[in-house]
């Protein structure tokens, strides 16, 4: 029986399984080295997709054997620490040539230079030339010139986003529910065709999800544990844009050439941010300006002259340390995601180096609020300096930054100034946001004609609720003005937010921005009594308990004291209907405003 050793190389590539679908491996033993199966572990171990693809093709081999009535074995022993060490030196590679010379084996494998070196040992050798595809792969047959994306999910039929940012519409490509094994034909073609060719690059290898750039198509792999199901991504540019193309304003376009350096490219996935970069990418290229691109996948359409970089070593950071070396004049840092990726593209422009920055955000102002709390709020202005917002694949609206010392809108009071970061209107100039720290908050404020008042009451209401409630839980505020309040608490609370000489209420003022008065809810004496309301005549009769007969009561409407009476016959208390407190209870009950009485002896 002839016996037969496969080396790594010979595995991934699925040679052998081949072989024995085609009937041309039988009658024979094939003996896997434990080396290979541990260095495909090791390299699944470390979401090297290789690994994978290595341990589903032994796994293949197996089935395919006992179909076959093929003998199948692993020899060998596990590689030390010092083989592992040495395996690029060729130790591993040279375990695996042993074993076929122990076994007078034939040696199969896909790498030449393992061929050479197991011929000159004298070892009987098979060189399987690997015939790997790298045109017309199969997924590119769902593409055509209107494909934005395709989208291939294991029991689901093929689809495709076709069209363009903001107008495109979803397809079923075929009536074919796809397999698993025919999207795991699809990753092995991708995965050899981007190994044997300089078009195709893995961009990120994690368990369960595989990233890869291939030509100008960004592939996404993902299966489980990291997804339900295997699913393949695909998203593809059908249009490459000038700058001039977007039939921008003079007025920006100037901007553009000569101020802007903190540039943010907003809008929501798929509207055309990562398009718009690429052409201002170019456009500054063009210029005589050195541009660099931090990208993760690599997948901007940018000039040759543009260099694209991406994370060194896991991190952007190391990325920034070089790229401070090649002193570029822009950098176009696509996706700014993490709380890292903001800090260092602050770092970058303040460090002098101009920045344009693609994030995802619905609306123009969120996008400068993913900027707040990860750096300083008063920095802000000097990181960004133009806000630009894409929707539907075209220029919707553009804010400029500046930052002012100025008393906020809505404010009266001078010495309640502070840094104001101004959010304008490019196209205008009008003042449509300021953003500022209000108590020890920083606040984003609306600034219209209608919002001004509403804006400030409505957080100088919630920040003070929340600063008095501190003192007293049930504490009622009620806005007076723009820059006064009245807050009504019990009265025993009072010495404490007064404090000794007015320090501490004199503290909350300076703190809120705002006078604050501070009156009691309701006196500490008494007990608030349930009664009964009713008219006689011309008087109106509030019913109490008869215990309460002989008894004083003081009566409140909305917490505000109204007038005393004494409790009659029969525990009733009268009052004239056409007295002033008469007509404020008749309103207050026809308005369902709180009464209380409140009976002391």
């Amino acid at each position: 029986m002839e016996k037969i050793v496969a080396d790594t190389s010979i595995i991934i590539d699925g040679e052998i399984a081949k072989l024995i679908e085609a009937g041309k491996l039988k009658d024979c033993e094939i003996i896997i080295p434990v080396a290979v199966l541990d260095e495909l572990q090791s390299q699944a171990s470390r979401a090297k997709e290789y690994g994978f693809v290595g341990l589903e093709e032994i796994k293949k081999i197996r089935e395919l054997s006992e179909k076959n009535n093929i003998a199948i074995r692993f020899e060998g022993e596990r590689p030390s620490m010092d083989d592992i060490k040495l395996a690029s030196h060729g130790r591993i590679d040279a375990i695996i040539k042993d074993i076929a010379k122990k076994n007078n084996a034939t040696f199969y494998t896909a790498d030449y230079v393992q061929a050479l070196v197991a011929q000159a040992e004298g070892i009987k050798t098979s060189y399987s030339k690997p015939e790997i595809k790298t045109t017309d792969l199969e997924f590119e047959r769902f593409f055509d010139p209107q494909t934005m994306s395709v989208h291939l999910k294991e029991g689901t039929k093929p689809m495709a986003k076709r069209g363009k940012p903001g107008a495109f519409s979803l397809l079923e490509l075929e009536d074919t529910l796809l397999t698993k094994e025919y999207l795991s034909s699809i990753t092995t073609q991708i995965v050899e065709a981007s190994r044997v060719n300089q078009a195709g690059t893995v961009e990120i290898s994690k368990p369960g999800a595989l990233v890869i750039q291939y030509k100008d198509y960004r592939i996404v792999i993902t299966h489980p544990p990291f997804s339900d199901n295997y699913e393949i991504t695909i998203t593809h540019p059908i249009v490459k844009l000038t700058l001039e193309q977007y039939n921008i304003p003079d007025k920006l376009m100037e901007r553009f050439s000569e101020k802007a350096e903190g540039i943010l490219i907003a809008g929501s996935p798929g509207s055309g941010k990562s398009t718009f970069a690429s052409s201002l990418a170019d456009f500054y290229s063009k210029k005589g300006k050195i541009v660099k691109t931090f990208e993760s996948p690599r997948d901007l359409q940018v000039d040759d002259k543009i260099t694209q970089y991406t994370q060194l070593d896991g991190s952007f950071e190391n990325s920034a340390d070089i790229l401070l070396l090649v002193r570029p004049d822009y950098t176009i840092f696509d996706e700014v995601r993490r709380f890292s990726d903001f800090r260092v593209f602050a770092d970058l422009r303040l460090a002098g180096v101009g920045m344009v920055g693609v994030v995802h955000a619905s609306a123009t102002l969120d996008a400068i609020q993913r900027f707040i709390g990860k750096v300083e709020l008063g920095m802000i202005p000097h990181i960004l300096d133009t806000v630009v917002f894409i929707k539907g694949g075209d220029v919707s609206q553009v804010y400029d930054l500046e930052l002012k010392v100025k008393v906020p809108t809505g404010m009266t009071e001078a010495d309640l100034a502070r840094p104001v970061i101004e959010v304008r209107s490019f196209e205008n100039r009008n003042l449509e946001y300021e953003i500022y720290t209000y108590g020890e908050e920083n606040v984003v404020i609306p600034i219209s004609k209608e919002a001004k008042s509403a804006g400030i009451e409505r957080l100088a209401e919630e920040k003070i609720r929340e600063t008095i409630r501190r003192f007293d839980p049930e504490a009622e505020i009620e806005i007076l003005s723009n820059n006064s309040i009245q807050v009504r608490v019990d009265k025993e609370v009072i010495p404490s937010i007064i404090g000794r000489g007015g320090s501490r209420i004199n503290e909350l003022e300076r703190m809120l921005g705002v006078h604050i008065d501070v009156e009691p809810k309701l006196p500490s004496f008494g007990k608030v009594t349930q009664f009964e309301l009713s008219e006689s005549g011309n008087n109106l009769v509030l019913e109490l308990d008869k215990a309460r007969t002989g008894m004083s009561a003081d009566i409140y409407v909305k917490d505000q004291y109204l007038l005393s009476a004494h409790v009659g016959k029969k525990g009733k208390i009268k009052i004239s209907k056409r007295s002033d407190s008469g007509k404020r209870i008749i309103n207050a009950a026809m308005a369902k405003q709180d009464i209380k009485v409140l009976v002391h002896d």
